[in-house]
């Protein structure tokens, strides 16, 4: 059975899709872009700082699901431009330390709110 994850500390779905959902051991984040969760707005800027906003939602539904960053096993990000590749993984290493998931990053055309970067993850419980 399928449980929707449910935060106030992440954004609302904007959209017909839950912010993340829960099936048997499995945890799915929807993607998340940097909208701060209070203020509901887009926050906008360099790399680095649309990155730490979207870890930062990526995580507090992970942690929302009952699961934990540790147990993040898969990550997908999503950049506009490749040339913050370099850039985003620094901002990356400060939210996985040490035994990191399986990860795939690629460069899309356009995100969601003119976005820099979009990020998704598979966790277990």
């Amino acid at each position: 059975m399928k449980k929707a994850i449910v935060t106030d500390k992440a954004p609302k779905a904007i959209g017909p899709y839950s912010q993340g959902m829960i099936f048997g051991n499995l945890v799915f984040s929807s993607g998340q872009i940097a909208i701060n969760p209070q203020t509901g707005q887009f926050e906008e800027g360099p790399i680095q700082n649309q990155a730490a906003r979207t870890f930062t939602n990526l995580m507090e539904i992970i942690k929302a699901s009952g699961s934990r960053p540790e147990n993040i096993i898969k990550v997908t990000v999503y950049l506009k431009n490749m040339d913050d590749f370099a850039k985003m993984n620094e901002v990356y290493t400060e939210y996985f330390k040490g035994n990191f998931p399986a990860r795939a990053v690629v460069e899309v055309s356009r995100l969601p709110k003119d976005a820099a970067i979009e990020v998704e993850a598979i966790a277990y419980l």
